[in-house]
Protein backbone atom coordinates (compact mmCIF):
# COMPACT_ATOMS: atom_id res chain seq x y z
CA UNK A 1 0.00 0.00 0.00
CA UNK A 2 1.71 3.78 -1.11
CA UNK A 3 0.16 6.93 -0.80
CA UNK A 4 1.60 9.97 -2.01
CA UNK A 5 -0.08 12.73 -0.70
CA UNK A 6 -2.61 13.34 2.08
CA UNK A 7 -4.82 16.47 2.29
CA UNK A 8 -5.80 17.90 5.96
CA UNK A 9 -8.64 20.34 6.13
CA UNK A 10 -8.35 22.48 9.21
CA UNK A 11 -10.82 25.18 11.03
CA UNK A 12 -8.28 26.21 13.89
CA UNK A 13 -11.05 24.06 16.00
CA UNK A 14 -9.59 22.02 19.13
CA UNK A 15 -11.82 18.68 17.23
CA UNK A 16 -9.20 20.04 13.97
CA UNK A 17 -6.09 18.63 15.85
CA UNK A 18 -6.48 15.18 16.11
CA UNK A 19 -7.30 15.00 12.05
CA UNK A 20 -4.05 16.75 11.81
CA UNK A 21 -2.16 14.70 14.30
CA UNK A 22 -3.76 11.37 12.07
CA UNK A 23 -2.64 13.07 8.97
CA UNK A 24 1.11 14.26 9.54
CA UNK A 25 1.50 10.60 10.88
CA UNK A 26 0.12 9.13 8.26
CA UNK A 27 2.25 11.02 6.01
CA UNK A 28 4.97 10.03 7.93
CA UNK A 29 4.81 6.59 7.36
CA UNK A 30 4.25 6.48 4.13
CA UNK A 31 6.56 9.15 3.33
CA UNK A 32 3.97 10.93 1.37
CA UNK A 33 3.49 14.94 0.73
CA UNK A 34 0.96 17.04 3.72
CA UNK A 35 -0.60 19.86 2.86
CA UNK A 36 -2.87 21.66 5.21
CA UNK A 37 -5.99 23.46 3.65
CA UNK A 38 -7.57 26.36 5.79
CA UNK A 39 -10.60 28.40 4.05
CA UNK A 40 -12.14 31.46 4.82
CA UNK A 41 -15.28 32.96 4.21
CA UNK A 42 -15.93 34.62 0.98
CA UNK A 43 -17.68 37.67 2.84
CA UNK A 44 -15.36 38.02 5.76
CA UNK A 45 -12.39 38.21 3.02
CA UNK A 46 -14.82 40.77 1.22
CA UNK A 47 -15.31 42.68 3.92
CA UNK A 48 -11.16 42.47 5.45
CA UNK A 49 -9.70 43.21 2.23
CA UNK A 50 -8.68 46.49 2.94
CA UNK A 51 -7.61 45.65 6.85
CA UNK A 52 -3.76 46.26 7.71
CA UNK A 53 -2.41 43.14 7.32
CA UNK A 54 -4.97 41.67 4.75
CA UNK A 55 -7.33 38.27 6.15
CA UNK A 56 -4.95 36.29 3.91
CA UNK A 57 -1.69 37.48 5.68
CA UNK A 58 -3.42 36.56 9.39
CA UNK A 59 -5.20 33.18 8.21
CA UNK A 60 -1.23 32.22 6.99
CA UNK A 61 -0.10 33.31 10.05
CA UNK A 62 -2.91 31.48 12.44
CA UNK A 63 -2.56 28.37 10.47
CA UNK A 64 1.42 28.35 10.44
CA UNK A 65 1.04 29.31 14.54
CA UNK A 66 -1.82 25.92 14.53
CA UNK A 67 0.06 23.77 13.02
CA UNK A 68 3.29 24.39 14.48
CA UNK A 69 1.21 23.88 18.10
CA UNK A 70 -0.34 20.70 17.08
CA UNK A 71 2.07 18.98 16.02
CA UNK A 72 4.74 20.07 18.70
CA UNK A 73 2.27 19.02 21.20
CA UNK A 74 2.66 15.39 19.69
CA UNK A 75 5.66 13.37 19.44
CA UNK A 76 5.46 13.13 15.85
CA UNK A 77 8.27 13.03 13.81
CA UNK A 78 9.69 16.03 11.37
CA UNK A 79 7.05 17.02 8.66
CA UNK A 80 7.41 18.63 5.12
CA UNK A 81 4.06 20.72 5.25
CA UNK A 82 2.50 22.69 2.82
CA UNK A 83 0.48 25.72 4.33
CA UNK A 84 -2.28 26.56 2.09
CA UNK A 85 -5.35 29.34 2.46
CA UNK A 86 -7.89 29.76 0.29
CA UNK A 87 -11.28 31.77 -0.28
CA UNK A 88 -14.27 29.49 -1.06
CA UNK A 89 -17.12 27.39 0.31
CA UNK A 90 -15.19 24.94 2.57
CA UNK A 91 -16.18 21.22 0.90
CA UNK A 92 -15.88 22.58 -2.80
CA UNK A 93 -12.55 24.17 -1.73
CA UNK A 94 -11.28 20.75 -0.78
CA UNK A 95 -12.60 18.56 -3.29
CA UNK A 96 -10.83 21.14 -5.64
CA UNK A 97 -7.51 20.79 -3.66
CA UNK A 98 -7.26 16.98 -3.91
CA UNK A 99 -7.87 16.85 -7.35
CA UNK A 100 -5.44 19.69 -8.08
CA UNK A 101 -2.96 17.81 -5.93
CA UNK A 102 -4.09 14.57 -7.09
CA UNK A 103 -4.26 13.48 -3.26
CA UNK A 104 -4.46 9.76 -1.92
CA UNK A 105 -5.98 10.49 1.15
CA UNK A 106 -7.94 12.99 2.77
CA UNK A 107 -8.03 13.27 6.75
CA UNK A 108 -10.65 15.72 8.51
CA UNK A 109 -12.47 15.84 11.62
CA UNK A 110 -16.38 14.79 11.92
CA UNK A 111 -16.33 17.65 13.54
CA UNK A 112 -15.84 21.08 13.32
CA UNK A 113 -17.06 24.86 14.85
CA UNK A 114 -20.72 23.51 15.14
CA UNK A 115 -19.21 22.20 18.84
CA UNK A 116 -20.60 19.43 20.64
CA UNK A 117 -21.44 16.21 19.27
CA UNK A 118 -24.58 16.12 17.94
CA UNK A 119 -26.49 13.22 16.04
CA UNK A 120 -25.69 14.50 12.35
CA UNK A 121 -22.08 14.55 11.76
CA UNK A 122 -20.39 17.99 10.48
CA UNK A 123 -21.78 19.25 7.16
CA UNK A 124 -18.32 20.07 5.58
CA UNK A 125 -17.05 16.27 6.26
CA UNK A 126 -20.84 15.56 4.65
CA UNK A 127 -20.49 17.22 1.77
CA UNK A 128 -16.97 16.24 1.04
CA UNK A 129 -18.13 12.64 1.13
CA UNK A 130 -21.03 13.10 -1.29
CA UNK A 131 -18.77 14.26 -3.97
CA UNK A 132 -15.34 12.80 -3.00
CA UNK A 133 -13.28 10.75 -5.60
CA UNK A 134 -10.94 9.73 -3.39
CA UNK A 135 -10.59 8.41 0.05
CA UNK A 136 -11.52 9.94 2.81
CA UNK A 137 -10.53 9.13 6.78
CA UNK A 138 -12.75 10.97 9.02
CA UNK A 139 -11.14 11.51 12.70
CA UNK A 140 -13.39 11.89 15.88
CA UNK A 141 -13.00 14.96 17.97
CA UNK A 142 -11.38 13.29 21.10
CA UNK A 143 -8.50 11.67 19.35
CA UNK A 144 -5.82 10.86 20.92
CA UNK A 145 -2.76 13.29 21.65
CA UNK A 146 0.02 10.64 21.18
CA UNK A 147 -0.07 9.79 17.31
CA UNK A 148 3.10 8.58 15.91
CA UNK A 149 4.22 6.64 12.99
CA UNK A 150 5.50 4.36 15.50
CA UNK A 151 2.10 4.38 17.25
CA UNK A 152 -0.43 3.80 14.29
CA UNK A 153 -0.39 0.56 14.06
CA UNK A 154 -0.54 -0.34 17.56
CA UNK A 155 -3.30 1.53 17.74
CA UNK A 156 -5.29 0.19 15.09
CA UNK A 157 -6.10 -3.04 17.26
CA UNK A 158 -8.42 -4.17 14.56
CA UNK A 159 -10.22 -2.87 11.23
CA UNK A 160 -14.01 -3.52 11.64
CA UNK A 161 -15.04 -3.97 7.87
CA UNK A 162 -19.29 -3.33 7.43
CA UNK A 163 -19.94 -5.69 4.63
CA UNK A 164 -23.16 -5.58 2.66
CA UNK A 165 -22.75 -8.00 0.01
CA UNK A 166 -22.99 -5.65 -2.87
CA UNK A 167 -20.86 -5.67 -5.71
CA UNK A 168 -19.00 -2.65 -4.43
CA UNK A 169 -18.00 -5.33 -1.34
CA UNK A 170 -15.03 -6.79 -2.80
CA UNK A 171 -13.05 -3.48 -3.65
CA UNK A 172 -13.58 -2.22 0.01
CA UNK A 173 -12.64 -5.80 1.71
CA UNK A 174 -9.43 -5.40 -0.85
CA UNK A 175 -8.53 -1.79 0.63
CA UNK A 176 -8.67 -3.05 4.30
CA UNK A 177 -7.04 -6.00 3.81
CA UNK A 178 -3.84 -4.14 2.48
CA UNK A 179 -3.99 -1.72 5.15
CA UNK A 180 -4.28 -4.98 7.65
CA UNK A 181 -1.37 -6.25 5.58
CA UNK A 182 0.61 -3.04 5.80
CA UNK A 183 -0.35 -2.28 9.60
CA UNK A 184 -0.18 -6.15 10.64
CA UNK A 185 -3.37 -6.18 12.20
CA UNK A 186 -6.36 -8.27 11.51
CA UNK A 187 -9.72 -7.48 9.98
CA UNK A 188 -13.40 -8.36 11.00
CA UNK A 189 -15.66 -8.51 7.91
CA UNK A 190 -19.46 -8.08 9.20
CA UNK A 191 -22.68 -8.29 7.69
CA UNK A 192 -25.92 -7.45 9.23
CA UNK A 193 -28.83 -8.79 8.37
CA UNK A 194 -31.65 -6.16 9.05
CA UNK A 195 -35.20 -7.75 9.64
CA UNK A 196 -37.65 -7.74 6.69
CA UNK A 197 -41.15 -7.88 6.67
CA UNK A 198 -41.85 -11.69 5.09
CA UNK A 199 -45.98 -12.17 4.42
CA UNK A 200 -47.59 -14.61 6.29
CA UNK A 201 -48.39 -16.80 4.19
CA UNK A 202 -45.06 -16.56 2.63
CA UNK A 203 -43.48 -17.34 6.03
CA UNK A 204 -45.13 -20.23 6.62
CA UNK A 205 -44.37 -21.91 3.44
CA UNK A 206 -40.92 -21.38 4.17
CA UNK A 207 -40.21 -22.21 7.35
CA UNK A 208 -36.79 -21.85 8.68
CA UNK A 209 -36.09 -18.42 6.29
CA UNK A 210 -34.57 -16.49 8.69
CA UNK A 211 -32.07 -19.60 9.11
CA UNK A 212 -31.68 -19.72 5.38
CA UNK A 213 -31.10 -16.21 5.32
CA UNK A 214 -28.00 -15.94 7.26
CA UNK A 215 -26.47 -19.25 5.91
CA UNK A 216 -26.47 -17.80 2.93
CA UNK A 217 -24.77 -14.39 3.79
CA UNK A 218 -22.60 -16.52 6.03
CA UNK A 219 -21.66 -18.43 2.48
CA UNK A 220 -21.34 -15.36 1.04
CA UNK A 221 -19.14 -13.81 3.73
CA UNK A 222 -16.76 -16.86 4.10
CA UNK A 223 -16.45 -16.82 -0.06
CA UNK A 224 -14.69 -13.06 0.44
CA UNK A 225 -12.53 -14.09 3.15
CA UNK A 226 -11.29 -16.91 0.95
CA UNK A 227 -10.62 -14.39 -1.88
CA UNK A 228 -8.19 -12.51 0.37
CA UNK A 229 -4.44 -13.01 0.30
CA UNK A 230 -2.85 -15.59 2.14
CA UNK A 231 -1.27 -14.13 5.29
CA UNK A 232 -4.00 -11.72 5.90
CA UNK A 233 -5.50 -12.20 9.14
CA UNK A 234 -9.63 -12.07 8.84
CA UNK A 235 -12.70 -12.89 10.82
CA UNK A 236 -16.64 -13.17 9.41
CA UNK A 237 -19.06 -12.02 11.57
CA UNK A 238 -23.13 -12.17 10.36
CA UNK A 239 -25.42 -10.16 13.11
CA UNK A 240 -28.90 -9.44 13.06
CA UNK A 241 -30.33 -6.10 14.42
CA UNK A 242 -30.09 -2.40 12.81
CA UNK A 243 -26.73 -2.10 10.79
CA UNK A 244 -25.36 1.18 12.08
CA UNK A 245 -26.23 0.45 15.84
CA UNK A 246 -24.83 -3.26 15.34
CA UNK A 247 -21.84 -2.05 14.14
CA UNK A 248 -20.96 0.60 16.58
CA UNK A 249 -21.76 -1.77 19.26
CA UNK A 250 -19.57 -4.02 17.29
CA UNK A 251 -16.57 -1.36 17.67
CA UNK A 252 -16.75 -0.85 21.03
CA UNK A 253 -16.25 -4.42 22.12
CA UNK A 254 -14.02 -5.86 19.93
CA UNK A 255 -11.92 -2.49 20.58
CA UNK A 256 -11.58 -1.41 16.83
CA UNK A 257 -9.77 1.57 16.14
CA UNK A 258 -10.58 1.85 12.28
CA UNK A 259 -13.88 1.46 10.35
CA UNK A 260 -13.39 1.25 6.23
CA UNK A 261 -16.81 1.54 5.16
CA UNK A 262 -17.84 2.14 1.35
CA UNK A 263 -19.58 5.29 -0.51
CA UNK A 264 -21.91 4.20 -2.65
CA UNK A 265 -22.95 5.62 -6.13
CA UNK A 266 -25.92 7.02 -7.40
CA UNK A 267 -25.34 6.28 -11.09
CA UNK A 268 -24.46 9.77 -12.91
CA UNK A 269 -24.71 11.75 -9.67
CA UNK A 270 -21.55 9.99 -8.78
CA UNK A 271 -20.85 9.34 -4.96
CA UNK A 272 -23.51 9.65 -2.23
CA UNK A 273 -22.72 9.01 0.98
CA UNK A 274 -24.96 5.61 2.22
CA UNK A 275 -27.51 5.77 5.28
CA UNK A 276 -25.70 3.14 7.49
CA UNK A 277 -22.33 5.01 6.53
CA UNK A 278 -23.83 8.23 7.39
CA UNK A 279 -25.07 7.28 11.05
CA UNK A 280 -21.81 5.17 11.71
CA UNK A 281 -20.04 8.47 11.22
CA UNK A 282 -22.24 9.91 13.76
CA UNK A 283 -22.56 7.39 16.20
CA UNK A 284 -19.47 6.38 16.72
CA UNK A 285 -15.93 7.34 18.42
CA UNK A 286 -13.47 5.00 15.76
CA UNK A 287 -12.14 6.99 12.80
CA UNK A 288 -14.01 5.57 9.60
CA UNK A 289 -12.39 5.24 6.48
CA UNK A 290 -14.97 6.22 3.63
CA UNK A 291 -13.62 4.89 0.68
CA UNK A 292 -15.54 6.15 -3.16
CA UNK A 293 -17.39 3.62 -5.56
CA UNK A 294 -14.50 2.53 -7.94
CA UNK A 295 -14.79 4.50 -11.08
CA UNK A 296 -16.53 3.00 -14.13
CA UNK A 297 -14.13 0.39 -16.08
CA UNK A 298 -12.76 2.69 -18.83
CA UNK A 299 -13.16 5.96 -17.69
Amino acid sequence: MTLSHVLCPVDFSEASRPALRAAAAIADYFGAALTVLTVDDPLLAEVAALTDPPLSAESARELRRFVTDTLTRSTAGGHDVELTVVVGKPAVEILRAAEARHTSLVVMSSHGRSGARKMFFGSTAERVLRDTSVPVLVTPPDGPLDVTPATVARQVHRIIVPVDLSDASAPQVAAAARIGATLQVPLLLAHVLEPVFVPYHIRVSMSGVDAARRERAEEQMAAIAADLAAGVQVETLVLTGDAAEEITKLVASRQANLIVMGLHSAGLLGPRIGSVTYRVLSLSHAPVLALPPAPPAGS
